[in-house]
């Protein structure tokens, strides 16, 4: 199960950096675009669906399709890509597993096909273990309560203290979990900080808040935007750092790969953009699976 030779000469590479992501079936996912938004124009993209007929978001298909993560990366691994990332939070907990069980999947998975493989709830525990965060308070946008609760686990299960959590119901901004899923994941522009604002309100002493999944906030024209684009001013207005599932993800990909992000970034990747003023470094981080 090498990985073809040729991909170690980069005269036979698109890209000099190259990225795959899989996202859960049935989605258009937003992620290769975003990420590619804060790239430079050297990292490359390509995106592969998991084949899953009939998945309609519930954590037992997500335990039965679990097998085909290793298939992407296998195929993403064959394709040329240098690491891939894996975008939806629930993926981690879905079997029952915990953090010690995810880091060794992802361990071996990246070996096997010489291609590190990043899942997006382990990144947000790799995260806030990186910057210290020990207390936090998890916004589980629109999670379902099962879904919820599987993340506070394993958030848990690292050793993470979540002090409080709750979802968009819980935080009295819709009045039936129905409500929230015919939305889509796409939900008002305000909702974004006034979330985290209740959050912060309900658990003042915390490190940072945690946001879960890929929730999805619509901008003055109504076009949707996910936390990425949004947590630099949202950290700005509450003083807190925002670890969401999306930024995280990103950041342990361009860890990963070496490469700083441009443009103006919430904290978590404006830690890896290099002050104005010294040169920028191009050295690629070891991540501790592949330690």
């Amino acid at each position: 199960m090498s990985k073809p030779a040729k991909w170690s000469d980069p005269a036979h590479k698109l890209f000099p950096y190259q990225v795959g992501f899989t996202a859960p079936p049935m989605d258009f996912d937003a992620a290769p675009s975003d990420f590619l938004r804060i790239c430079p124009p050297t990292v490359g993209v390509h995106g592969r669906l998991l084949h899953a007929p009939g998945y309609a978001h519930e954590l037992s298909q997500r335990a039965d399709n679990f097998h085909l993560l290793d298939d992407v990366v296998h195929c993403m691994s064959n394709a040329g890509a240098d690491v891939v990332g894996q975008v939806g939070t629930n993926w981690v907990h879905a079997n029952g597993t915990d953090v010690d069980d995810i880091r060794r999947f992802v361990g071996e998975v990246g070996e096997k096909y010489e291609t590190p493989f990043h899942m997006a709830g382990l990144t947000l525990v790799d995260a806030c273990q990186a910057n210290g965060y020990e207390r936090v308070a998890l916004n589980s946008v629109y999670f379902w309560p099962d879904w919820r609760d599987g993340v506070v686990r394993f958030l848990r299960s690292a050793d993470i203290d979540v002090v409080w959590f709750g979802n968009f119901v819980d935080q009295g901004w819709y009045p039936t979990q129905q409500e929230v899923n015919d939305l889509t994941w796409i939900f008002p522009g305000d909702l974004a900080l006034a979330s985290m604002r209740h959050v912060l309100d309900r658990a003042p002493a915390v490190d940072a808040i945690v946001v879960n999944g890929m929730s999805n906030y619509r901008d003055s024209c109504g076009q949707p935007q996910r936390l990425v684009g949004l947590v630099a001013d949202i950290e700005a207005a509450i003083g807190t750092p925002v670890v969401s599932a999306d930024v995280s993800l990103y950041w342990a990909i361009l860890r990963t790969l070496g490469v700083e992000p441009i443009g103006r970034q919430g904290s978590l990747l404006a830690s890896l953009q290099t002050p104005a003023g010294q040169p920028a470094t191009t050295a690629r981080t070891t991540t501790d699976h592949e330690r």
